[in-house]
Parts: C-alpha cells; sequence; structure tokens
C-alpha cells in the first residue's frame, strides 16, 4: 500500500477524514467492525489518534460504540432513515422558504445555473448526485444559517450510509429532477410556503423511493 501522507492539522482529523471516505466508499460496510489495530498499523500511527477519530466518527452517527466489542459502522434501520429524511425535511424546507424571501437575483440565478446543470446531467449518475449536493449546499449557504448547515451536515452522512439511496430507484433521478424544477419556479416566484412544501415533498418522495 502507498505511504499516506498526513497533513499538519491535528493527526485524528486527518484519520477521522479517511475513515469517512472508506465508510462512504463502502470501504467499511455498515455493521462491519472496525480493526483498531490493523489500522493503526496500516496508517502508521499509535491507537490513541484513531481512537479520537472514531469518537469523532461516533458523534456524527457514522460509527457507533459498543462496550467490551469496540467500534462498528453504523446500520441505519428503516426506523433511523425515517427520522433523518424527516429532519432533513424541516430543515431544509425551513432553509427554501428564507431563501425565496431573502435571496438577491443573484442567488436565485446560482441556484438556477446548477439545476439547468442537473438537467443535462440525467443520464450520468455521478455527476448528477454531484451536483444535487451541490445545490442544496449552495441553497443553504445562502439561508445563511451556520447552525442549521451543521445539523443538516451530520444528518447527510447519516442519509450516506444507507445502502439503497434514493437516487438509484429507477426513474428517481427524473422525478428528483422534476421536483427541483417546481422548488426552482417557487423560490423565482418569491413564494416562501411554496418553497418551502416543494423542499418536503422533495424529501418525503426522496424517503419512498430509499425505503
Amino acid at each position: 500500500m502507498a505511504e499516506l501522507s498526513l497533513s499538519p492539522r491535528a493527526l485524528y482529523e486527518e484519520v477521522a477524514e479517511l475513515l469517512r471516505q472508506r465508510i462512504f466508499n463502502r470501504e467499511l460496510t455498515p455493521g462491519c467492525w472496525i480493526d483498531e489495530l490493523k489500522l493503526a498499523e496500516e496508517y502508521g500511527i499509535s491507537r490513541t489518534p484513531l481512537r479520537e477519530a472514531l469518537k469523532v466518527l461516533a458523534t456524527e452517527g457514522l460509527v457507533t460504540m459498543k462496550v467490551r466489542r469496540g467500534a462498528y459502522v453504523t446500520e441505519v434501520s428503516d426506523s433511523d432513515l425515517a427520522d433523518v429524511y424527516h429532519l432533513l425535511a424541516l430543515l431544509e424546507s425551513d432553509a427554501a422558504g428564507v431563501v425565496a424571501a431573502k435571496a438577491t437575483p443573484e442567488q436565485l440565478q446560482e441556484l438556477q445555473t446548477l439545476h439547468n446543470e442537473l438537467e443535462k446531467a440525467v443520464d450520468k449518475r455521478d455527476r448528477f448526485f454531484e451536483i444535487n449536493e451541490a445545490f442544496h449546499t449552495r441553497l443553504l449557504e445562502i439561508a445563511n444559517n451556520r447552525w442549521r448547515d451543521q445539523m443538516v451536515a451530520d444528518l447527510r452522512k447519516v442519509m450516506k450510509l444507507n445502502r439503497h439511496n434514493s437516487l438509484l430507484k429507477n426513474g428517481r433521478i427524473e422525478e428528483s429532477l422534476a421536483e427541483h424544477g417546481a422548488l426552482m419556479a417557487a423560490l423565482k416566484a418569491r413564494d416562501a410556503a411554496a418553497a418551502a412544501q416543494r423542499m418536503r415533498e422533495h424529501f418525503n418522495n426522496g424517503l419512498q423511493a430509499a425505503a
């Protein structure tokens, strides 16, 4: 294995990011035991920064610590997934309402540009995922509430643990694109209530596809 080059930032933070990406890439799958000794040897570090990194991931919900059994990649139950989607719908619908009411014309154009890119990426699944996430991230940035942003970021990490991403369902990408189009129409109409409703519907439909 190629030698890893760790950045000057806190070692445990760097290790946490390495493990986070391995979890998202399914190298460490939901329910699997995390072999601390093996990982510490692989990264060329002591177990102390590794354990600190696992604590970070446990706080994010990506790892579950079990007494006398160690750390495991979190398994997301149907109930967990429903709870995550419910909270995301509340938080992001609120953000959509704020954006409809307060965004500048330039900011709305940024979202429209991302939506246009989504339309071009319908047949490119990975690219669609990337732009979709960028759209939601930019909408939250425009709404400008860092506490909401942090909660959404943590919830989305847990959502990524789901083996059956909603956008993988046949026809879901096209449905999602149409929902984004309806959201954009409400945003451009400056209709805060409609924008919030369109975002709630978007997450409700996403949950049904992911279940």
